[in-house]
């Protein structure tokens, strides 16, 4: 147990050092090749730090697993709202008069009501997960075309801008090796110590799995907030939210069609498409995600989880 203990603390440690490096490179090649940070919130950070629950569901698919592969992205998919958005908002209030952030909310509110459609269909069939990949790249090739870097973002991030391609690269792909392999540190360690505590199987992939593949955003995220690069922060959720249903499950569900539990789509589906609609709401209702309502997002997630420890009968 000591052992696993260690291993979760050098894990964070690998997660913020990754975290760190790769909002810096993101930033500077935003700057360097003019495009808005929020775009490359979206993709570059989003969909980068999404890469542990693409490894993560493509293995329980292919081990007969499904209720992991789907769980694990639901639940990852509310833990970035509500565990990680919450956080970030503690550390330091994330404005929401961000350009372009209107349609991208949109979209992964509209991505969430398609994940809901699904699980009524009770499978993720080949042909759905060939027309969601093919959704994915729509939708990222739309948003790259009509980005627009405003004038404050290019004064803020004109220093980084100067940084050599081969550095941002550098940070960026090193950052992304380190959130991980400090993932799969921390996932490894707390799942071995939930089991050892007779948490169940159901809960573990709910909240230990989705929240440990989720730790990447949680970083870079955090991360962000301290360096008020508010536009990486909620393009990182929004992205890896879009990403983790349109490209995870998707990719997923061509190699091996998904079948969704009755469960996750009468429970756990309904909360993450209530949560999203959640920030949704606050990002047009206020000029920003401030503390306060930061913290309420984080005791939200308490409760949901508290819930489903209570709710679940143990392993």
């Amino acid at each position: 147990m000591l052992m696993e203990i260690l291993f979760l603390i050098i894990g964070l440690a690998l997660l913020f050092a990754g975290g760190e490096a790769l909002v810096r490179g993101a930033v500077a090649l935003a700057a360097k090749i003019g495009m808005s940070p929020l775009i490359i919130g979206l993709t570059v950070v989003g969909f980068g730090t999404s890469t542990p629950e693409l490894v993560v569901s493509i293995k329980a698919a292919f081990e007969g697993s499904a209720d992991i592969a789907v769980g694990n992205v639901v639940g990852s998919n509310t833990a970035n709202i509500l565990f990680i958005l919450g956080l970030a908002a503690l550390i330091s209030p994330i404005p929401t008069m961000i350009a372009g952030i209107r349609r991208d909310l949109y979209v992964m509110l509209a991505v969430a009501v398609l994940m809901l459609g699904l699980g009524y269909m009770g499978i993720i069939d080949r042909l759905a997960g060939g027309v969601m990949v093919a959704l994915l790249v729509a939708y990222v090739a739309y948003a790259a075309v009509n980005s627009k870097t405003s004038p404050e973002d290019q004064d803020e991030t004109q220093q980084q801008a100067n940084m050599p391609v081969w550095q941002q690269a550098a940070y960026i792909i090193g950052g992304l090796v380190l959130l991980i392999l400090g993932a799969d540190y921390l996932i490894g360690s707390a799942t071995t110590i939930a089991r050892a505590i007779g948490v169940s199987e159901a809960v573990i992939g709910l909240t230990i799995v989705a929240v440990g593949t989720s730790l990447p955003e949680l970083a870079t995220s955090v991360i962000a907030a301290f360096r008020k690069h508010s536009e990486i922060a909620i393009g990182n959720v929004v992205g890896s939210n879009i990403y983790n249903i349109l490209g995870i499950l998707g990719v997923a569900s061509l190699l091996k069609p998904l079948s969704i539990a009755p469960t996750m789509t009468s429970f756990d589906i309904p909360v993450m498409l209530a949560v999203t609609l959640l920030l949704v709401v606050a990002m047009l209702a206020f000029r920003s995600i401030s503390r306060s309502i930061g913290a309420g997002f984080v005791l939200i997630y308490v409760a949901y989880c508290v819930w489903l420890y209570t709710q679940t009968p143990a392993a």
